[in-house]
């Protein structure tokens, strides 16, 4: 009896020694977000943060914002149209490319951004003339009205390709300067992603 209580009480500490040494993996955000950028072909916010980190360091590096600065020396007051989407997909996170664009813009420090109420109110003449088919000259006239030296427009585009069996989207984001005072463009820059699927579709 004392035997088969021995062998009873071995087992109960074998298997409690073997839960309690389990663990499961716990995944953060960050891994989650990385995660997501290799296994869909779906724009996640992981990449509108990584889009619009890239255009801003190309900005800053481009050699014509830097000249624009050497002949102003002071810092630029830009007005940033919102990002046209011009993918085949009406679900794309556009809001959030716009507003990360903003708030990237500003907590850089190196910008005057024209304020909300001004820039809501030039957007919204612009969707009203756009009815019109406003061209790139109307709209660079309707930025001066803000009292900005710049305006930024953007879009971003999406083209599928399909390879052995899987659909890959080639993204860009495109975003161009344009001096307020003269109508010269100062840059343009792109920022490239590309999407697909973990696994290709099965075809059943």
């Amino acid at each position: 009896m004392k035997a088969s209580l021995t062998l009873v009480a071995i087992a109960m500490t074998v298997l409690l020694t073997s839960c309690s040494s389990f663990k499961a993996e716990r995944v953060d955000g960050a891994k989650g977000d990385e995660k997501a950028l290799t296994i869909t072909d779906k724009w996640v916010l992981k990449d509108t943060e990584n889009a619009v980190k890239d255009i801003l360091e190309q900005i800053q590096k481009h050699k014509g914002f830097q000249r624009y600065l050497g002949e102003t020396k002071r810092k630029p007051k830009i007005f940033i149209m919102e990002v046209q989407n011009e993918t085949s997909e009406p679900y794309f996170p556009i809001a959030d490319m716009n507003d990360e664009l903003l708030n990237e813009f500003s907590a850089s420090g190196e910008y005057t951004i024209i304020d909300n109420q001004g820039r809501d109110k030039i957007l919204k003449e612009v969707k009203y003339q756009a009815e019109g088919m406003v061209d790139p000259a109307q709209m660079v006239q309707i930025g001066k009205q803000t009292g900005a030296d710049l305006i930024i427009l953007g879009a971003v585009r999406m083209n599928p390709e399909s390879r052995d069996g899987r659909t890959i989207k080639q993204y860009t984001v495109n975003m161009r300067m344009t001096n307020l005072k003269t109508s010269e463009e100062v840059l343009r820059v792109r920022s490239k992603a590309q999407k697909y699927s973990e696994q290709a579709k099965s075809g059943w």
